[in-house]
C-alpha cells in the first residue's frame, strides 16, 4: 500500500516545489512507483515536470470540482515511474466551489484512496497558504514533510502549520503523522545556517531529516528547463542531496 505525503508551508519560497519535484524524481530513480498530485494553483510542478499546462485537459481541479476521476488526469512525465497529476490556474476558484460540497474537506482524500495500490509514494505539492485545498491534502495525507528555509524568520510560520496540523488531526485525519523538517537553502559557510539548523533540530530532534539541501544553482537551473535536476545534472550538489534524502524517506518507511 502506497503512502500519501504532503509537502505543506504556508510560507512561500521554502523549496517546496522544488522538493516534490525532486524528491519525486529521485524515489523513482530508486525504482519506486511515485505520482505527484499538484495542488498549487501555480502549477510550478507541473511545468517543472515538463508538462505543458496550456495542453492539459483534465486537471486535479476537473478532479476536486466536477468529480472526474483521478486516473484519468495522470500524465507520464519524463522520468520512469514518475507520474504526476497537473495542476491549472483554475484551482484559484476551487475552493469557493468546494464550500457547499458535501464532505468538503475529504475530497481529495476519496480521490487518492484509490490510487495507493498503484504507487509506492504520492507526493502533494500544497499551495503557500492554509486553505480548504491544503486542508483537503493534510485531510489526504499520512505524513507531511514541512521544508525549512535556512534563514532568520524560518521558524515563525512553522508553529501557524504545527497547529493546523494538530487541529487536522483532532478533526480530520488522526492518523496524521509529520514525517520530517527538510532543511532546504542551506549554505554551510554561513554561521546562521547553521544556527537555524540547531535551532530546528532542538524541539524537534528525531523529525529533522540528516540530509540538508544545500544552495545549489542547478535546482533553479533544472526548474527552468522543465527537468527534475537529476535529468538535467546528476552530478550536481542538488541532485545527490535529493537522491539522499529519497533514500532517507525510503529507509524510514521500510
Amino acid at each position: 500500500m502506497g503512502k500519501i505525503i504532503a509537502l505543506a508551508n504556508q510560507k512561500g519560497g521554502v523549496g517546496k516545489t522544488t522538493t516534490t519535484i525532486n524528491l519525486a524524481a529521485s524515489l523513482a530513480a530508486l525504482e519506486k512507483k511515485v505520482l505527484v498530485v499538484d495542488a498549487d494553483p501555480q502549477a510550478n510542478a507541473s511545468s517543472g515536470l515538463g508538462v505543458d499546462i496550456r495542453e492539459v485537459e483534465l486537471s486535479i481541479y476537473e478532479c476536486l470540482v466536477n468529480g472526474e476521476d483521478s486516473k484519468q488526469a495522470i500524465v507520464q512525465t519524463e522520468v520512469d515511474g514518475l507520474h504526476i497529476i497537473p495542476s491549472h490556474i483554475d484551482l484559484v476558484g476551487a475552493e469557493i466551489e468546494m464550500l457547499n460540497m458535501p464532505s468538503r474537506e475529504q475530497i481529495l482524500k476519496r480521490m487518492l484512496t484509490p490510487l495507493k495500490s498503484v504507487y509506492d509514494f504520492i507526493l502533494i505539492d500544497c499551495s503557500p497558504s492554509l486553505g480548504l485545498i491544503t486542508v483537503n491534502a493534510l485531510t489526504a495525507a499520512d505524513s507531511v514533510i514541512i521544508p525549512v528555509q535556512c534563514e532568520y524568520f524560518a521558524l515563525e510560520g512553522i508553529s501557524k502549520l504545527l497547529n493546523t496540523i494538530k487541529i487536522i488531526k483532532s478533526k480530520l485525519n488522526p492518523s496524521l503523522e509529520i514525517e520530517g523538517f527538510l532543511l532546504t537553502m542551506y549554505d554551510s559557510r554561513l554561521r546562521l545556517a547553521n544556527q537555524i539548523y540547531e535551532e530546528v533540530k532542538r524541539p524537534f530532534q528525531d523529525l529533522v531529516f540528516t540530509t540538508v539541501i544545500q544552495r545549489n544553482v542547478k535546482l533553479s537551473e533544472a526548474s527552468s528547463y522543465g527537468k527534475p535536476v537529476l535529468l538535467y545534472d546528476a552530478e550536481s550538489k542538488g541532485s545527490l542531496n535529493y537522491m539522499q534524502l529519497a533514500q532517507e524517506v525510503i529507509d524510514k518507511n521500510k
